[in-house]
């Protein structure tokens, strides 16, 4: 592209779009299969259809493009996998949600008419986070975009519960589910939230048959007493041993029920005795099986009470609360109400209070393929990063339930199950029957359910590369490297993942499940529309740039931990997005002409020159080393600090001294060594900011089309000098001190000053000789006396203390000596009063023992901030007056 200038101001709008369509026309995102290079999968965590981009999706994805750009310049054949999910329940929502604004609902439309509503949705909303996710840089293989309801993925969804059910790990059975009365399907296990709700334990008085008294039951729920069918103690309970297998009448019902005993029931729960309702309690369910105990049905699909409460029927469930225990306590059934706090669970989707039902659903038996999944993670076939976080997923695989996948919605997979509506067959099938294999009727009904989405998403890494097909991308990407996810989501779905391509490919998924945590704002909250604190990262993109987003998203994250994320983040990583730039662009103003057959950096070097390539080749290491281990936080850290503090600050400013000068091997080196850092560190720098430095890496005396596609930067044994790093850390500190002491004199940066250097050997004198021309331009140095420990030390000089060295300003025409003598005992004097006060206020119980904790410590941090001012004064004022 050449050398000419770059923009006096970067502009990120008119540079990332530019590079986006170039890199996508040259088909740099696309991966083949290629038997000479070796492969890097990663697959996309599907958003669903119905998302925005949010700033969880902004990090999730920019870790995915860190990693997968760093491979492919790394020479590996690189497939992202991209796509989106139907998500079942959300979009079924959305969609219902505009036809109530027609006046319409689903039965109104019909199952065919609202499911052509439905792709219609897809099809003009569905691609909107697709675009997003290119905005913010994302180098998917966007010509293998995946859609978890396309034909393929559709095809390996009937593939996987056809197998499964042939094998009899799929079942039809009536269970007691998780209902959501809002979304009006049942919910699996894992997709119950639970909370703590401030509640009661009401202790009701169940009369006996005999009239011999009564038993005393405990229920965090009274309005489901109403389907009482049996109350139940703990066999071995002394209490209640006479009252097993006699009779209770309930209360306000007058129906006859059986005391049983059951070792389930805790002695220490409430009274000890607790009443059962089979058909809404999951704990009660299974007791009624036991003891063949009748399931009656009180609270319907609505939350409604149902013909069965009796003249509670009709009302809400919370107002049948509200009603059975007035008519409790006014009939003298209600003892008392203890104050409780108990877990209620929850819709993820719509946060409706769940509500147990029993319900014909199909259900995945998981005890058969949760125990190779175990076995895959325990054998390190599968590793989670963290590592922390393989307790969840064992936790949660060695306790599962059988999986509810059937959903009472339109809008999915539909089960692939037929009924005969003659001689009652099921026909279960991977293509739709047009006849009964048992009497040939024609008359077949499908079941009128979907699939769970996450049964579609447990099958997104093999089914999105050809699965049940042996295709040559399922043989060459699969299993893939490493799912990056957040840690919400393990059961949910990485699980999901490794059972099932455990038992359909007898391999695991993934090598690496990489877990991050929530963005969270800068008090820890999550982000939220209530809260009124989320970032909009789009808006950040428009405002800063991709880069930007991109940089302040993971800038100081660690592995598994929540990040925290303000707009001083943003502006942070702004000011180095601007940095790069300025320093790209000084150099670039300086090349003149300069060409890579002129680059040398083996030649001619001077300390500084050695020192920079040192400590390029070593963060070069560190980098490679982060994204290898994941820390990406790491990564940008040891960047940020070489690219600003050693590359920008320190190394630029020793160059301009050559640049600027008549010596044309010594401009040659040194423009050498600017080019060949810079070109270096835009390489690292490329995964995480791929737009400005592409850019900038253009502008540049290269060889290569792409930055994109450059080699990823090895570490050199060649570059590496320890000694010349050693060397010019004691020049910085040297350098650094001067500048400060010039700080507490208040010198001008125009003023130049005499400073004596008195080293610790002659091999240190020499290095300081070296660096002369540092000093004299960074420090502000017009004459450099070096000497030996021991030397005498010149008269009325500030000192300062470094590795290696003694250095001495003398104060003869700097400042008047007895007019600083004086200012600075005007200062002793308030400092030894501010000192005193903090002392006293400290020294006062009163203040220390009722003033909140961070005003006592905050008044402490003050106190030893006045002390140490006051010895620095102090200690200038001895040398002075010495």
């Amino acid at each position: 592209m050449g050398q000419e200038h770059l923009p006096t101001v970067y502009n990120p709008q008119a540079v990332e779009e530019k590079w986006y369509e170039h890199w996508q026309e040259k088909g740099y995102f696309h991966a083949r299969v290629n038997t000479e290079k070796k492969p890097f999968t990663i697959m996309i965590p599907p958003p669903n259809i119905t998302s925005a981009l949010h700033i969880g999706h902004a990090m999730d994805n920019t870790i995915q493009d860190i990693l997968i750009r760093q491979k492919r310049m790394q020479g590996y054949e690189t497939l992202w996998m991209p796509g989106t999910d139907h998500a079942s329940i959300a979009t079924q929502v959305k969609i219902e949600e505009a036809l109530a604004k027609e006046g319409l609902t689903r039965e109104d439309l019909g199952r065919e008419a609202f499911l052509e509503r439905a792709w219609a949705w897809k099809e003009k909303y569905g691609g909107t986070i697709i675009n997003q996710l290119k905005k913010i840089g994302c180098s998917c293989d966007w010509e293998r975009t995946r859609f978890t309801m396309d034909e393929g993925c559709s095809r390996a969804v009937r593939e996987a519960f056809v197998r499964l059910y042939e094998q009899g790990l799929i079942y039809r059975g009536s269970y007691i589910t998780n209902w959501c009365p809002s979304c009006q399907t049942v919910i699996s296990d894992d997709e119950v939230e639970h909370e703590e709700h401030d509640s009661h334990i009401w202790h009701l008085r169940y009369p006996l048959e005999d009239g011999s008294g009564f038993i005393e039951v405990a229920t965090t729920r009274p309005e489901t007493m109403l389907g009482d069918t049996a109350v139940a103690v703990h066999p071995a309970d002394p209490r209640y041993r006479s009252f097993v297998g006699k009779n209770v009448i309930l209360p306000l019902m007058d129906r006859v029920i059986p005391i049983i005993a059951d070792d389930y029931v805790d002695p220490d729960f409430g009274t000890g005795a607790v009443k059962i309702t089979p058909a809404h309690d999951p704990n009660d369910f299974a007791i009624g099986l036991r003891h063949q105990l009748p399931q009656v049905v009180v609270i319907g699909k609505d939350a409604k009470m149902t013909e069965e409460a009796g003249k509670y029927a009709g009302l809400d469930r919370y107002e049948a609360r509200k009603a059975v225990l007035a008519d409790l306590d006014s009939g003298g059934y209600l003892n008392k109400a203890e104050p409780h706090q108990h877990s209620v669970g929850h819709c993820y989707r719509c946060h409706s209070v769940i509500e147990p039902l029993v319900s014909l659903q199909w259900f995945v038996k998981m005890k058969p393929l949760a125990k190779p999944a175990i076995d895959a993670v325990k054998q390190g076939k599968t590793r989670f990063v963290p590592e922390r976080f393989t307790r969840i997923y064992y936790h949660w695989m060695e306790n599962v339930h059988d999986w509810c996948i059937s959903r009472q919605l339109w809008w999915g997979h539909r089960i692939p199950v037929w009924y005969c509506q003659d001689c009652e067959e099921v026909i279960v099938a991977t293509e739709d029957p047009t006849h009964c294999p048992q009497c040939q009727s024609a008359r077949l009904e499908q079941d009128p359910d979907v699939l769970d989405t996450w049964f579609s998403s447990a099958l997104w890494p093999f089914s999105t590369l050809g699965w049940p097909e042996a295709t040559p991308e399922l043989e060459y990407f699969f299993p893939t490297d490493v799912l990056v996810t957040g840690y919400d989501i393990i059961f949910f779905w990485v699980a999901k993942m490794i059972f099932t391509s455990l038992h359909f490919l007898d391999e695991v998924p993934f090598q690496d499940v990489l877990l991050h945590g929530l963005v969270r704002d800068s008090q820890g909250r999550k982000m939220s529309k209530s809260l009124g604190n989320g970032i909009d990262p789009l808006e950040v993109v428009e405002q800063f740039g991709a880069d930007t987003l991109r940089w302040s998203l993971l800038i100081g994250s660690t592995l598994g931990n929540d990040t925290r994320y303000y707009q001083e983040k943003i502006e942070a990583a702004r000011n180095f997005t601007n940095k790069i730039w300025n320093a790209s662009r000084f150099v670039l103003m300086n090349l003149g002409g300069f060409t890579t057959q002129e680059i040398d950096v083996e030649n001619n070097l001077e300390l500084a020159d050695r020192w920079i390539l040192s400590r390029m080749n070593q963060v070069t290491h560190e980098v490679s080393h982060f994204l290898e281990t994941y820390n990406l936080g790491e990564a940008m850290r040891a960047l940020y600090e070489f690219t600003w503090n050693e590359y920008c600050d320190w190394y630029i400013e020793i160059a301009k001294t050559r640049l600027y000068g008549d010596d044309p091997a010594a401009k040659n080196t040194v423009k050498s060594v600017l080019v060949y850092v810079l070109e270096q560190t835009l390489r690292l720098l490329h995964p995480f900011m791929p737009f400005i430095t592409e850019e900038v890496w253009q502008h540049l005396p290269q060889r290569g089309e792409s930055i994109m596609i450059a080699p990823w930067p090895t570490y050199r044994a060649e570059l590496a000098d320890v000694e010349a790093e050693r060397a010019m850390n004691m020049v910085m500190e040297a350098i650094k001190a001067v500048r400060n002491v010039r700080a507490e004199l208040g010198v001008a940066p125009s003023r130049q000053v005499e400073c004596h250097v008195h080293a610790a050997s002659e091999q240190e004198a020499d290095l300081i000789r070296q660096a002369a021309p540092y000093f004299r331009k960074l420090a502000g140095i017009s004459e450099l006396v070096i000497g030996l420990f021991g030397n005498a030390k010149p008269p009325k000089a500030m000192t300062a203390v470094v590795t290696g060295a003694e250095l001495y300003l003398p104060l003869s025409g700097l400042i008047d000596i007895a007019q600083e003598i004086e200012r600075l005992q005007k200062e002793l004097i308030n400092l030894d009063k501010e000192v005193d006060r903090g002392e006293k206020k400290l020294a006062n119980p009163g203040f220390v023992n009722k003033a909140p904790e961070a005003v006592v410590n905050k008044e402490r941090e003050k106190l030893a901030e006045w002390k140490q001012k006051r010895e620095r004064v102090a200690a200038r004022l001895r040398e002075l007056q010495a």
